[in-house]
């Protein structure tokens, strides 16, 4: 009886040695239904565990290169699987294109060719992910249903991304802005830091290089405090105001599960325009922090974007890497403002156009960029024949200001219905219900369909508002109560977001998804 309680006892073992065994490998491969993010439990215990090796090696040069271009790899990895070698494809292809463009160049001779071959490889990568299912569905539905049997492309996460940041590399060696890097794995750096590579920010090679190749990395008392504030803010923005408004009303209202009401329809629209700028921001803000903290400083990526009282201060504040990414790399390529006022304003137009077709390849994608580079030609129209008009509301009067910045975001807003839609019909719906089926009193009970949802707008509109000021005083605030302090705030914004989770599973039946963003 001995024995046989003894092998039990150790066969038990085995076999639960086995089970745990077959389980932490199943938690570091790929899952493609539980993608690492930076608001992951598994990201935040992978982060802390990277955190402790960084320490040893933040002040080495080439080991910190290593180490983090290993952790970021792997992210990348957990994030998006076989696409891994997609990005080390763009890494290496971009790194040797970026050495022959340079000696070319220090021969006195054109390299033309060398950046031809860079767009044409990153941009035949961007159609092939962005546009394949869109011309199966354009060539199925013209000659029937069966015509083409294409399985739906699988969009790596952060494509956009990281092939923008190589053709922005490639064409700064071009342009003799910058040296290309010496090493492949400081070009692996650059293009896959984790932080940035899911949703940007996209940042200007000239300004990251240089902090990758510092000898030692410094993170100040004022820059930990920085990092906190903005990783609990982009929690709240990103975990909690989005997700929440997102499953609870916007993602049901779009639907049809809300009814069809003018008020449903309106207040869609409000939700969604708050709730993609609390998506990205809040995750940009996170990427920035986490940066931060590893001694490496982001660009800022949003800037109140909703306080704009023009068209072109909007741009200027949102989304700032992708819209200065497109005015240095297509829109003064197709000639800028140089060549008359005309070429001017179809450059915009055609700018703009195919800002939308980065996004996605689709008849909405396409009406929601032509919007914004029309706005963005009458604007210029405006400025030029109306005396005293202003490119800024900060130029404005008040009374003027107040009414310019409605303006501004209704017109902001009916491009997301465009960008959110599935398809013109929804767009036309929506509108139609709007115009021809409002009643003031249909609010109440709307409101009471999803009372959470309508306070957690209500705050975020309010948080919006603030001044600048105060955002600067939190942060402040922030680093003034010390790492103690610190590390409450940052307990308690997970414990927020561990709750919204909850309430959300328990309400909708779902875990929050992915950012926004994630699928473009």
């Amino acid at each position: 009886m001995a024995w046989e309680w003894i092998y039990n006892s150790v066969k038990a073992l085995f076999d639960f040695g086995d089970e745990v065994l077959e389980r932490l490998v199943g938690l570091l491969c790929y899952d493609p239904s539980s993608p690492l993010t930076l608001t992951s439990g598994l990201f935040l215990f992978a982060f802390f565990l990277f955190g402790l090796g960084y320490l040893a090696v933040r002040n080495r040069s080439y080991l910190r290169t290593l180490y983090v271009v290993i952790f970021s790899l792997y992210f990348y990895y957990k994030l998006s699987g076989v696409y891994t070698l997609l990005l080390l494809f763009v890494a290496v292809s971009d790194f040797l294109i970026g050495r022959g463009l340079y000696r070319r160049r220090e021969r006195g001779l054109s390299g033309g060719l060398y950046v031809a071959l860079s767009v044409v490889i990153n941009v035949s990568i961007l159609v092939y992910f962005k546009a394949t299912d869109f011309f199966v569905g354009v060539v199925n539905g013209l000659y029937g249903s069966g015509t083409l049997d294409w399985e739906s492309v699988v969009v790596p996460a952060g494509v956009s991304f990281f092939v923008f940041q190589s053709i922005a590399y490639v064409v700064d060696i071009s342009r003799g802005e910058i040296k290309p890097l010496r090493h492949l794995s400081d070009y692996i750096f650059l293009l896959s830091f984790f932080p940035k590579m899911f949703l940007g920010p996209l940042v200007k090679a000239r300004e990251f290089i240089p902090q990758i190749e510092a000898p030692k990395v410094v993170v100040t008392r004022e820059d930990f405090g920085r990092a906190v504030s903005l990783i609990a803010g982009g929690l709240i923005k990103y975990a909690v105001i989005s997700k929440s408004l997102g499953m609870l009303f916007v993602a049901p209202a779009f639907a049809g599960e809300m009814g069809d009401s003018g008020v449903v329809a309106l207040l869609a629209i409000y939700g969604f325009t708050l709730q993609i700028y609390c998506d990205f921001s809040g995750y940009s803000d996170i990427a920035q922090g986490v940066a931060l903290m590893l001694g490496f400083r982001l660009p800022d990526n949003f800037n109140a974007p909703y306080h704009s009282a023009t068209i072109t201060e909007f741009w200027r504040r949102w989304h700032i890497s992708l819209s200065t990414w497109l005015k240095e790399y297509l829109y003064i390529s197709l000639g800028g403002n140089r060549k008359g006022a005309f070429r001017t304003y179809l450059n915009l137009i055609i700018t703009m156009f195919l800002g939308g077709l980065w996004h996605g390849v689709g008849v909405t994608f396409m009406a929601w960029g032509l919007l914004h580079g029309l706005a963005l030609a009458l604007h210029k129209v405006w400025l030029k024949v109306v005396p005293g008009a202003k490119a800024l509301g900060a130029d404005m009067k008040p009374m003027r200001r107040v009414l310019a910045t409605l303006f501004t975001f209704h017109l902001v807003s009916f491009g997301w219905l465009l960008f959110t839609a599935k398809d013109m019909g929804v767009v036309a719906d929506m509108l139609h219900n709007i115009a021809y089926n409002f009643s003031i009193e249909d609010i109440v009970p709307v409101v009471e369909k999803s009372v959470v949802a309508f306070v957690v707008m209500a705050l975020g509109y309010l948080l919006h508002l603030m001044p600048r000021g105060v955002d600067e005083a939190l942060r402040r605030g922030v680093t003034s109560v010390g790492f103690v302090g610190q590390l409450v705030i940052m307990v308690v914004a997970i414990w927020a977001v561990m709750q919204c989770n909850a309430m959300l599973a328990a309400e909708v039946g779902a875990a929050a998804g992915l950012p926004i963003y994630a699928a473009f």
